[in-house]
């Protein structure tokens, strides 16, 4: 079964002067399109006696016809009635394509004019889909083409042309027209699904740019996420690995750092040194001055191992008010140099921020050292113990001075490592 348009001829079945439509596979029937399809529809249900003789017996108002020709022959959507626009010089031809158009997407659905001046003057906005003819008396549609889609680069533009030249279909859908139609054979009965075919794919390119948009949204949404995690992650790294009273490493970092720096300068020979620092008469200072003033003079320590270290140098609070230091590739003439300059500025410090507070006790530094290449440590624990060791002997000797752990005697060091395993 087909149907085949034609034009300029009277419907037997209406009696209507419009196109007509052969009717094919059972019966011969020759008629406009809505009666052709009425008859198809009969024959279908086993009805072939009845004749048509005028429009009141045609089912275009049926709901099963409007249905199954809408529905299954056209691929109708949900869609509300689409706006057209056509621009066609010729009024026969014009007349002929509005009027296949309205029976299928419905009555006032299109607009027609007849140059490209009128057109130039519509209001694109208001159109789903613009039908023009190649030759126009002022100009053509490919100059149309351009000028619409410089206004509205989105609309979808039909050329309809009696031409059937493939250089002018080539020009055209590179320029931006969605679709070539040639004034031929079944032309009239196509256009409707030409018209149909190419609002689906506008809205299919609406809805991926629509989706394009909302996915860059999201994914800026999730970098801006991606990067408030990042903050809070490098924070919370922050906040596990150093001492919130003096923002130095803690413990657990410092060992960390300890680890790597010990195992580089093993492999590489450098040396490297530790030296511990405790404050001298801090729980005298608490007691005296409270433990806000301890807390600022923790910070005031910790201010003055930052301003004499490099940023290769790894400081730590090792716990209470001990301190320690690690300085990579620096022999033992050299971490004592650093330590001496560590005890004037504190001094410095402490005299400036508590000078007029009148304190019968002095509040001061006492420091180990130990370096990789004199105290020969096998492990980075040893260093920090040896460097411990010579700080517990500085504290024995009387407090504010300076040990080095390979300036200990034998005997020193021996006793030393009894005491501290004694208070451990």
């Amino acid at each position: 079964m087909g149907l085949r348009i034609q034009a300029g001829c009277v419907c037997i079945g209406c009696k209507g002067w419009r196109g007509y439509a052969d009717y094919r596979g059972g019966g011969n029937w020759r008629g406009c399109r809505g009666c052709a399809v009425n008859r198809a529809l009969d024959l279908a249900d086993g009805i072939d006696e009845r004749p048509y003789v005028g429009s009141e017996q045609s089912r275009l108002d049926c709901p099963r016809f409007v249905s199954n020709f809408q529905g299954c022959i056209f691929g109708m959507s949900n869609h509300p009635s689409p706006r057209l626009l056509l621009v066609e010089d010729d009024i026969d031809t014009a007349c002929l394509i509005a009027e296949t158009l309205e029976d299928h997407f419905g009555a006032g659905c299109i607009d027609k004019c007849a140059l490209v001046a009128d057109a130039m003057a519509v209001d694109l906005d208001k159109y789903d889909l613009v039908l023009s003819d190649m030759n126009l008396p002022d100009g053509n549609g490919l100059k149309l083409l351009n000028e619409f889609l410089r206004k509205r680069p989105d609309l979808p533009f039909v050329l309809i042309t009696g031409e059937g030249i493939l250089e002018n279909a080539i020009a055209a859908i590179r320029r931006g027209a969605y679709d070539y139609i040639v004034k031929a054979g079944d032309y009239l009965f196509a256009i409707p699904l030409i018209v149909e075919k190419n609002l689906a794919i506008w809205r299919t390119k609406q809805d991926n740019q629509r989706l394009q948009e909302q996915l860059a949204k999201t994914l800026k949404e999730v970098q801006v996420k991606n990067g408030q995690l990042a903050k809070a992650v490098r924070k919370l790294r922050t906040m596990a690995a150093t001492d919130p009273l003096t923002h130095l490493f803690n413990r657990r970092s410092f060992g960390q750092a300890l680890d790597r720096c010990f195992a580089e300068a093993d492999r590489y020979g450098h040396d490297v040194a530790c030296v511990m620092i405790d404050l001298d008469n801090f729980k005298q200072m608490n007691d005296t001055l409270g433990h806000q003033a301890g807390d600022d003079l923790l910070r005031l320590t910790a201010r003055v191992l930052k301003a004499q270290c490099r940023r290769s140098d790894v400081i730590g609070r090792f716990g209470g008010d001990e301190f320690v230091v690690l300085l990579p590739q620096t022999d033992e003439q050299t971490a004592r140099q650093v330590a001496s300059r560590i005890g004037e500025e504190f001094k410095a410090g402490v005299n400036k921020l508590y000078g007029g507070e009148g304190m019968s006790f002095d509040v001061s530094l006492s420091m180990g050292v130990a370096t990789l290449n004199q105290a020969r440590p096998s492990t980075p624990q040893q260093l920090v113990a040896y460097a411990d060791k010579a700080l517990y002997c500085a504290k024995q000797a009387g407090k504010t001075c300076l040990v080095t752990y390979s300036n200990l005697q034998d005997d020193q060091r021996h006793w030393a490592s009894d005491d501290l395993a004694r208070h451990a």
